[in-house]
């Protein structure tokens, strides 16, 4: 036989294993008949387009004249791409319903680059040389152009569902924690049953334990919000499921259930060396040390800041498990000892000098500090938590006045990058940085305004400081950068005011500040791709008087029904979320809206628009029944 016949035996042997693995991959998706609410209409979608390439694959098995590597290779990347689809949909069928709402971007962003694979597997399958039907080869065609628009698809998720998220989340003590978004959301999520919480504990658990101590504060949320829907339902937390990560050492006794407070509220895997933080609470030393290494200096699981980072053992604990241990005839895993981070000893003595060079009177010496210091608080958290340990927020606040604007630039600069921490940001507001930041906003280099903006969006993350910089006056100079700074100043300004505009008293300010003006300025010019960013800002305050009235001098509401006609999914979503918040507190934009003709856009909307713009629609539509 020759190298040919060789050849095309093999590539048949080949093309008819594949053909079986697509087969089985898709008949296994098929069978899956349920999955989480918040992705279950992607859910379904991708499953019904997977089966959509069974005629396909049935024509190319009945083909039975030799194939080319070509076709060989086209099938392999359909199998690579439908094994993704198969553990997106397994992990949307099995996994934490309150990671997947949590996640929901993230999420998309996996069925996006699902969609984008399969896309480009199929990009190249020769019909003709497969002798593939036309019908069949529509079909096929039909469902690459639902790929590419789903892919083009700006957001499907509930938007409603983020928000309920993002407030429960930015709760910190579960008094603040609003009972009626938590029963909301568990019944959003189908958390409000002993069977449904059951099951979300195992799949929190097992997600924990997949992640391996990564991300313990993300983790912490999870367990905690767990809770809290469990407090909703009365039922007892214990009283669901002792199910834990069973560490390696039980895995031999399965049936052994570990006492709740032997678990490391991390990684809830059984402590080896348990030790005490400064709010009392108990992880294990490894866990702990990693997330202090991470430069976070809070408490996991309280959120509190921690005064101190001194990790006390806890021997009365530890003997508690040795005990227990000893009793179930459980050995616990030796672990090795874990030192502190290298990098952060390594850049002591130099961030140390650097800090000491902020106060010389040398003008070169100082301006190369600052430099230097600005580029070391990018690089790593380590350098961010040895800058602030070594004195440099009081001495870079002190800077931001220097007449020199390079050293403006800089010093503004190195404490947007030195905030990316939290209890730095305490600290530069504490130092009184917030007043000379904004002075900085005013007069600085183009460069040093934008960074500036930036910072007090950074610094704007904690509550208490959105207040402080209103009352300094933030919120104008903030708004000139909008309307004139450059498209990253512009950005960087928005995003500011959208945190700032969450604080009730800010709101008015804003207003207060004509920030209608440049908002209308960015919806009307597509080129600085900002519409959604206006929006957003807008949506928040579309209810105050002193909103309506400025809106209603402009040509605010032509334009929203202009996005409404033509924008992009999320533009509708958002416009029509505007135009509803501001007819539901004012008629008169109603029949402004009427007159633009937005009702023939609203129903063509509320059959074929996105989940939450088909039920913005249906609201806006009852409202002028």
């Amino acid at each position: 036989m020759d190298k040919g016949s060789i050849s095309n035996v093999s590539n048949l042997a080949a093309e008819s294993d594949v053909i079986q693995e697509l087969m089985d991959v898709i008949e296994y998706v098929s069978l899956f008949t349920y999955f989480r609410r918040t992705q279950r209409k992607e859910c379904f979608n991708l499953v019904r387009r997977m089966k959509l390439l069974v005629p396909l694959l049935e024509e190319i098995y009945e083909f039975d004249e030799p194939v080319t590597n070509a076709v060989i290779r086209c099938l392999y990347d359909l199998k690579r791409a439908l094994l993704l689809a198969k553990k997106l949909l397994k992990f949307c069928h099995d996994g934490s319903k309150i990671f997947l709402a949590f996640e929901g971007e993230a999420v998309m962003g996996r069925f996006r680059a699902t969609y984008d694979k399969i896309n480009q597997a199929l990009e190249g399958m020769p019909y003709e040389e497969l002798g593939i039907s036309d019908e069949v080869r529509e079909q096929v065609e039909l469902m690459r152009t639902q790929l590419r628009r789903a892919k083009r698809r700006a957001d499907t998720q509930d938007m409603e569902l983020a928000m309920d998220m993002i407030v429960v989340f930015s709760k910190k003590e579960d008094r603040n924690a609003d009972r009626a978004i938590l029963e909301r959301l568990a019944h959003k999520l189908e958390l409000h049953s002993i069977a449904d919480l059951k099951a979300e504990t195992i799949a929190i658990r097992k997600l924990v334990k997949e992640r391996a101590g990564q991300n313990p504060e993300g983790s912490q949320q999870l367990l905690d919000l767990l809770r809290k829907f469990k407090q909703v339902a009365g039922i007892e937390d214990e009283s669901i499921s002792n199910e834990s990560s069973v560490p390696k050492t039980l895995e031999k006794s399965p049936s052994l259930i570990i006492p709740h407070e032997f678990l490391c509220p991390i990684t809830l895997e059984l402590m080896t060396d348990p030790v005490i933080v400064a709010t009392g609470q108990t992880y294990e030393r490894e866990s702990i040390q990693k997330w202090l290494d991470s430069n976070h200096r809070t408490c996991p699981k309280t959120g509190q800041i921690l005064v101190h980072l001194v990790l006390a053992p806890n021997y009365a604990l530890r003997n508690l498990i040795l005990n227990w241990c000893e009793k179930n005839n459980v050995e616990l895993p030796k672990k090795e000892a874990t030192g502190g981070s290298n990098n952060f000893a390594a850049h002591k003595e130099e961030i140390s000098t650097l800090v000491q060079n902020l106060s010389s009177s040398q003008l070169d010496m100082q301006r190369r500090a600052v430099t230097k210091i600005r580029m070391l608080s990018k690089e790593n958290p380590d350098n961010r938590v040895l800058i602030a340990s070594s004195g440099g927020i009081p001495s870079l606040v002190r800077l931001l006045s220097y007449p020199d604007s390079k050293i403006q630039e800089h010093t503004v600069t190195a404490l947007l990058n030195l905030s990316i921490d939290e209890a730095n940001k305490r600290l530069i507001v504490r130092e009184g940085a917030i007043p000379a930041i904004i002075e900085v906003l005013q007069n600085g280099t183009i460069e040093a305004k934008e960074n500036s903006a930036a910072a007090l969006f950074s610094l704007s993350i904690l509550d208490e400081n959105k207040t402080a910089i209103g009352n300094a006056d933030g919120i104008p100079p903030l708004v000139d950068l909008l309307q004139n700074g450059t498209i990253r100043g512009k950005k960087d300004a928005a995003t500011a005011l959208f945190n700032l505009a969450l604080n009730q008293a800010n709101k008015v300010r804003v207003i207060k500040a004509n920030i209608v003006p440049p908002l209308l300025q960015l919806l009307t010019d597509k080129n600085l791709g900002m519409i959604d960013e206006s929006l957003s800002i807008l949506l928040p305050l579309a209810s105050l008087p002193e909103a309506q009235n400025a809106i209603g001098q402009l040509p605010f509401v032509e334009t929203l029904v202009e996005l409404i006609r033509d924008g992009t999914p999320k533009n509708k979503e958002c416009a029509i979320s505007v135009l509803l918040e501001l007819g539901l507190h004012n008629s008169s934009f109603i029949s402004t809206a009427l007159e633009f003709g937005v009702n023939e856009h609203l129903i063509e909307i509320s059959k074929n628009g996105t989940s939450r713009a088909q039920r913005k629609a249906n609201s806006f539509l009852q409202l002028i029944e």
